[in-house]
């Protein structure tokens, strides 16, 4: 690990976002723009925030950077892009956890991530 490295956390938006029964479904937009509110005020232990969006959840919130979070909107597939997201991290040395409760997408980051779960990052907010 580099001397500059850092703490990134990959977020699985789709995935928190779909883990709380609270209406998401009805308003996948705000439930996505609720979310990234959250992670801005959040105390995590983390440097970089990596929020990743995928279909009508990314016209709640602009791609690019919001102080230590950053939006990224999947052009097709959210796995890939947390995937693709998780890889480059961990490729310039940085300590990388990724936050899903899907199965094949944790064991698709084993080798680069550590992986949570949703309700992990739910507690943390």
């Amino acid at each position: 690990m580099s001397p500059r490295s850092s703490t990134v956390l990959v977020v699985d938006g789709a995935n928190v976002v779909g883990a709380r029964a609270d209406g998401w479904w009805k308003d996948r937009a705000g439930a996505a723009r609720r979310l990234h509110e959250q992670l801005l005020v959040a105390d995590l232990p983390y440097d970089v925030v990596v929020l990743v969006l995928e279909g009508g959840a990314k016209a709640g919130v602009r791609p690019g950077r919001d102080a230590h979070v950053r939006t990224v909107h999947a052009a097709r597939d959210g796995d890939a892009t947390i995937v693709a997201e998780a890889r480059a991290a961990a490729e310039q040395g940085h300590r990388v956890t990724v936050v899903t409760a899907d199965r094949a997408l944790q064991a698709n980051v084993a080798a680069v991530a550590l992986a949570l779960s949703p309700s992990w990052l739910i507690d943390q907010l």
